[in-house]
């Protein structure tokens, strides 16, 4: 069986035809087209906003013209991650799938399923001549991933609905009213390269196999960071061995959790025993202590050609330990919803080379003092060593309305379906709706989706039985929307 021939056919029909398309994050042209194609092919009005975003609307079915228009929105963009030994080209490739039980996967990259089945089910729903449905306008939005650019530049008056259905939640029995705001914490510095000697000797120090994800979705479940993990193999090969460093590449996207780093290292020939057996000791620490959630977490040392330079000694000293004292993680839980991240960091990136350091950060709250303050706090560390640290891609999060109307009719049709309460909960993760609430104040919004697991990483899965079960969902909240 293909994907194609799954129900709900209509949504994963789309769905397939989406992911044939590249669409990473800021290289959304393609993306565009395709959509303005769609809208325009259907006779429905349709255009491209001054930053790229695609808005297509289409009248109310008979019967439903009393009814109040809804917005429904999600983003055309996607993380693009791979395995390192799988060999694909995002910008070129579109996404091959593959059925594994109840669930697709892609092989060996990321699925686009985040937020993909969004699109595709607005797709869908465009495209029916059955569906019921009140007066839609489909806001389809790009650069969720890395900036939030197209919600950002969204502007007033485009939009006439009084109701946003954001598709980009990933529990099937959870309706979301709120989420964290993030910023960009960006440390860079240049330094001198020092020349190594013929006592020396060169080696590769590689961390792998890690789980990744989500850095808002999956920030407290313990998973390993490959950057932390590496600096602390480093750490304690310079702190009792003088190792010096001479290339570090860890890391890539900021809202992916790190699962890989390198470096290149080099040590006096003379400590070449006791250097492998003493991080030997200590990558059997780390495995033990991460065996539950990281059991495929990878550490290989490999001797290799001598480098003809490193990092002059004082600013490699003061790298390794910020990156050591830098918060990576959970920073604090909420005290107002239970089991709520509030704030968070992510070590997404680190870099050396060739006189180049540059760090990348991204920070999470849903409380917008607590971000500044944990922002603040990774500038600090990382100024003390000499760095220039920037602040940017600030977005605000979105503040949780117990009192919303479609929250209520979205939980009284669940609870009609599925004879149980859905939670209704506020996300770490950064969701579009706070920054479209800012030309948008008077909307009411909610968010909700299927299953998806593994985002941002390449072992992002879809669940095929909630993907059904989100579709009726849809299909009956388009019935129940009320009137003007």
């Amino acid at each position: 069986m293909t994907v194609r021939e799954l129900e709900p056919k209509a949504l994963w029909n789309k769905f397939a035809d989406l992911n044939a398309v590249p669409r990473p994050s800021k290289k959304e042209e393609r993306v565009i087209t395709f959509m303005k194609s769609f809208g325009e092919n259907l006779g429905l009005e349709t255009f491209v906003d001054s930053v790229g975003n695609v808005i297509i609307k289409k009248p109310a079915t008979k019967g439903m013209e009393d009814r109040a228009t809804v917005v429904m929105q999600s983003h055309l963009d996607m993380v693009h991650q791979k395995n390192n030994d799988t060999n694909f080209d995002f910008d070129k490739q579109g996404i091959e799938m593959r059925i594994e039980g109840d669930w697709v996967k892609a092989k060996g990259t990321t699925l686009g399923a985040d937020n993909g089945l969004g699109v595709a089910t607005i797709m869908a729903i465009l495209e029916s001549s059955t569906i019921i449905h009140p007066s839609i306008e489909a806001l389809f939005t790009i650069d969720e991933e890395t900036g939030m650019t197209g919600a950002k530049g969204l502007k007033g008056g485009l939009l006439n609905g009084s109701i946003l259905l954001n598709l980009d939640t990933e529990e099937d029995d959870e309706i979301g009213v709120g989420c964290a705001g993030g910023i960009d914490v960006t440390a860079e510095r240049t330094y001198h390269q020092e020349a190594t000697e013929g006592s020396q000797i060169g080696y590769t120090i590689s961390v792998n196999g890690l789980q990744g994800g989500h850095s808002g979705m999956d920030i407290h479940k313990g998973f390993g960071n490959a950057n932390k993990i590496m600096n602390r193999l480093l750490f304690d090969a310079f702190e009792n061995f003088g190792l010096r460093i001479s290339e570090i590449k860890g890391g890539g996207l900021r809202n992916a959790i790190p699962r890989e780093s390198n470096a290149i290292v080099v040590i006096d020939a003379v400590h070449k025993d006791a250097f492998l057996h003493e991080l030997s000791l200590l990558i059997s620490d780390i495995k033990s202590e991460l065996k539950t959630n990281e059991p495929q977490l990878q550490v290989s040392i490999n001797k290799t050609n001598l480098s003809k330079q490193v990092m002059e000694l004082g600013v490699q000293e003061g790298l390794i330990k910020a990156i050591y004292a830098a918060c990576n993680g959970v920073y604090r839980m909420s005290a107002d919803i239970p089991d709520l991240v509030e704030t968070s960091n992510n070590i997404a990136s680190v870099s050396v080379e060739n006189g180049h350091i540059k760090v990348a950060c991204l920070t999470r709250s849903s409380v917008e003092s607590s971000k500044i303050d944990l922002a603040n706090s990774l500038r600090a560390t990382f100024e003390l060593i000499g760095c220039e640290v920037s602040l940017s891609g600030d977005y605000p999060g979105w503040t949780p309305n117990m009192d919303s109307a479609i929250l209520k009719v979205l939980v009284t049709i669940y609870e009609k379906l599925h004879q149980q309460k859905p939670k209704v909960a506020a996300c770490h993760a950064g969701l579009e709706c706070g920054i479209l609430g800012q030309n948008y104040p008077e909307m009411d919004m909610i968010s909700f989706g299927p299953n998806i697991k593994g985002a941002h990483s390449p072992d992002e899965r879809t669940q095929i039985s909630s993907v059904q079960k989100y579709w009726d969902f849809v299909l009956e909240i388009l019935k129940e929307i009320p009137n003007k």
